[in-house]
């Protein structure tokens, strides 16, 4: 079976060690937030979107499961296993654009938005202290830069 939506989501965040390690605990869907290696992270719409899409089909595909990761499939819904991360990463094979381009687009999309702050960054995304400042540099430098012109229309 191939990975499921949120699977995919997940990874343009997260490593499949740590999407491997998620428990149903560690979802609040009430204040639509994730926590992950202990970290609480807020969920975007599109991610919730996929998240309760998953709870849904996990519910109903597997209805007396007593496994408590997020992440199961056939042969771990009746153990009490984790997902491999092989099985994790599956749903990235044969995409375009490889994980860390993913990871990095995603990044950038949340800086630009918030401004260059490598603070928010490293807290939304868990990064050390150097990372944010990179992705805070290039989303300045996006900023910064004068909008594209038709070349049709320019003199």
């Amino acid at each position: 079976m191939a990975a499921p939506a949120v699977v995919r989501d997940l990874r343009e965040h997260w490593a499949p060690a740590s999407a491997q390690e998620f428990m149903l605990d560690d979802v609040d869907l009430g204040n639509r937030r994730l926590t992950i290696a202990g970290r609480v992270r807020p969920l975007d719409d599109l991610t919730l979107k996929l998240l309760l899409d998953w709870l849904e089909q996990r519910r109903s595909r597997w209805p007396n499961t007593a496994n408590l990761h997020l992440l199961i499939h056939n042969q771990t819904a009746d153990t009490t296993g984790r997902a491999s991360s092989h099985w994790i990463s599956a749903a990235m094979r044969g995409q375009d654009a490889p994980l860390e381009k993913l990871r990095v687009d995603r990044q950038l999309e949340e800086a630009l938005p918030h401004g260059p702050d490598p603070l928010h960054l490293a807290e939304v995304f868990g990064l050390d202290e150097k990372t944010p400042m990179r992705y805070a540099d290039s989303a300045r430098a996006l900023m910064e830069r004068p909008l594209e012109t038709d070349p049709a229309t320019s003199p």
